[in-house]
């Protein structure tokens, strides 16, 4: 899952990364990436619920990068790394909103179809996609003052970074066991044994 998670952030690394040297070049690479994982994840077959995220990417860095190519110097611009994880947080949200939260698509992948259609997955999926979501929203709030009010602040925009991808990152390897457990303990059913 955690490789699944590093894969699916890739542009947006990339995108940060190479956009601290040149933003069109940074938006441009990002973009490539997105389009060449998007591409790789439908060759294998995936389901488009499992890449709604991969989808989203692909749809702000094609925006993003039409942005600053466009408008090289207009103000937003230098606002990209709020504007990329306020995109990830509306993505999020919208995926919760619409009933099928982003998590689920990419947990089905592991898990067989009888399991992926219980309610107790789909409420995990809501939680972990919550979290994920919220993390977003306030990572990319906090980016934005930052960006704002100290913009050459650049270990305390990578610290937020790490933050708002870690902590959802490990509540999501850590969630969905402690879920399961409480679950079966309230409604008396024996856990299985590995």
């Amino acid at each position: 899952m955690l490789k699944y998670y590093g894969l699916t952030f890739l542009p947006w690394i990339i995108l940060a990364v190479v956009s601290g040297f040149n933003a069109q070049a940074g938006a441009a690479a990002g973009l490539v990436a997105a389009l060449v994982l998007l591409a790789a994840d439908l060759r294998r077959g995936r389901r488009w619920d499992a890449l709604l995220l991969e989808i989203s990417t692909a749809v702000f860095l094609a925006g993003f990068t039409v942005l600053v190519v466009a408008l090289p110097h207009a103000a937003i611009v230098h606002y990209g790394a709020s504007l990329s994880i306020g995109w990830l947080g509306l993505t999020a949200w919208g995926t919760i909103a619409a009933g099928i939260p982003f998590t689920e698509g990419i947990a089905r992948r592991q898990v067989s179809e009888e399991i992926a259609a219980t309610a107790l997955f789909h409420r995990i999926a809501v939680v972990l996609t919550s979290v994920w979501a919220a993390a977003f929203t306030v990572s990319a709030t906090i980016l934005g003052l930052v960006q704002h009010l100290a913009p050459h602040q650049t270990g305390l925009l990578i610290a937020v970074k790490v933050a708002c991808f870690t902590v959802p990152a490990l509540f999501t390897r850590w969630y969905p066991e402690v879920a399961r457990k409480r679950y079966f303990e309230e409604h008396g059913i024996e856990q299985p044994t590995a």
